[in-house]
């Protein structure tokens, strides 16, 4: 199938739209948008090493009705961390209740809690981030 598909575009696209193609999805790989309000305030370190880490979580919401034609409210929560000059931002910035548009790329981690279970973690590691709503 996967042969079918590239020969398939590969007659229907020049060497030059496929390779710009090609690279478009490339920087997509990756790549992760959210829209979302802070459930706490960020929690920031300051490392031996100089570098500043920010961690928060962000909440996103979507609605759809179900089967039944009633309307259902759906909470996602997210991870998210931000280093440097982003770290500098969310900690001068953002508190809990901001309604925040960030990008980044999901991190995928895992470590042994306190007990010896091993725990997965999965991040967004923001690399920009635009304040939304009112100042405060």
């Amino acid at each position: 199938m996967q042969k079918f598909c590239v020969s398939f575009v590969s007659s229907v696209l020049n060497s030059s739209e496929l390779h710009l193609k090609s690279n478009i999805m490339n920087t997509l790989k990756n790549k992760v948008q959210l829209i979302g309000n802070l459930g706490a305030n960020p929690e920031v370190i300051n490392l031996d090493s100089g570098k500043k880490l920010a961690k928060f979580s962000i909440a996103t919401n979507e609605s759809y009705k179900n089967a039944q034609g009633e309307k259902v409210e759906d909470t996602q929560w997210h991870n998210v961390i931000a280093w440097g000059k982003t770290a500098e931002i969310v900690e001068n910035h953002l508190t809990k209740g901001n309604e925040v548009a960030l990008e980044g790329r999901l991190v995928n981690r895992n470590y042994e809690d306190k007990d010896g279970n091993k725990r997965y973690v999965t991040e967004v590691v923001a690399s920009e981030l635009l304040m939304l709503g009112k100042k405060g």
